[in-house]
């Protein structure tokens, strides 16, 4: 089981400020997944090729193939303010 002094170390060192009722959930959260990796820990795992997904995915985005556009001036015909062939956008705040 996690105690609270390590869930305020791990705080520290992650900048976090926790309230009391923060630090007892996250000792009785991080409990768990360090239980769920230890039990993982225990598996034989010999053979078994590291994954980023659970199942085996594939081709799970479109093919990247070039098609024709939108007509420009049909689009800059709808937008709210446009000029000079492109759409006009507001100046960004210096300071954002």
């Amino acid at each position: 089981m996690i105690d609270r002094d390590q869930v305020l170390h791990v705080a520290r060192l992650a900048r976090l400020r926790l309230s009391d009722q923060e630090v007892d959930r996250m000792s009785v959260e991080l409990s768990q997944i360090l239980d769920h990796i230890e039990k993982i820990s225990e598996l034989d795992l010999e053979g078994v090729e590291p994954t980023s997904h659970v199942i085996h995915v594939e081709n799970v985005l479109r093919a990247d193939e070039p098609r024709p556009s939108w007509p420009r001036e049909e689009m800059l015909d709808s937008a709210p303010d446009s000029a000079e062939g492109g759409f006009r956008v507001p100046s960004p705040s210096p300071h954002a």
